[in-house]
């Protein structure tokens, strides 16, 4: 079993951990998760009083066998052909929940784009260059990060694409 760092055993994720050792300009947002909230995204975005525009919700699909990550804004849904064709792909449906929860090494609901258990292709809504900061998970349910999406996409070196609709 991994050991954990100090900053995981005092309440860190590894997304959150993966920020601080990158030096990387962020801000932690915590709220209580309500089980009962139809959307996370959505719940986050209004604990938070942020809209739902620059809170950004990640999902992993399936783009002709591999695994692939898209981070898209919550007030959206993603756009599987156009996530397809930013990875030169040819087709992309959802993954098997379970098996993002392995590969991330995160929950549903708290899968986070940055600090994952192995490193996935990730595409970035283009929306999200238009926010000086977007919010994303933090690596729990009612754990946001909120940071730069410039910074974002270095740090999990991904493609900007038009894959989210509105």
């Amino acid at each position: 079993m991994a050991k954990k760092s100090k900053k995981q055993q005092a309440g860190g994720t590894p997304a959150t951990v993966a920020l601080t050792a990158a030096g990387v300009d962020h801000t932690v947002h915590s709220y209580e998760h309500d089980p009962a909230h139809p959307s996370y995204g959505e719940e986050a975005a209004e604990a938070m009083g942020v809209s739902p525009d620059r809170v950004f919700k990640t999902l992993v699909a399936d783009v002709d066998g591999a695994l692939t990550v898209a981070v898209v804004p919550v007030s959206g849904t993603l756009d599987l052909k156009a996530l397809a064709a930013a990875v030169g792909g040819k087709r992309a449906a959802m993954a098997d929940p379970a098996l993002a929860e392995r590969t991330t090494g995160y929950v549903r609901g708290g899968i986070s784009p940055l600090g994952q258990r192995k490193k996935l292709p990730t595409v970035l809504d283009e929306s999200a260059a238009a926010h000086p900061t977007i919010c994303v998970s933090a690596g729990r349910r009612g754990l946001e990060v909120e940071l730069a999406p410039g910074d974002l996409a270095t740090l999990t070196k991904a493609v900007l694409a038009p894959i989210g609709r509105g």
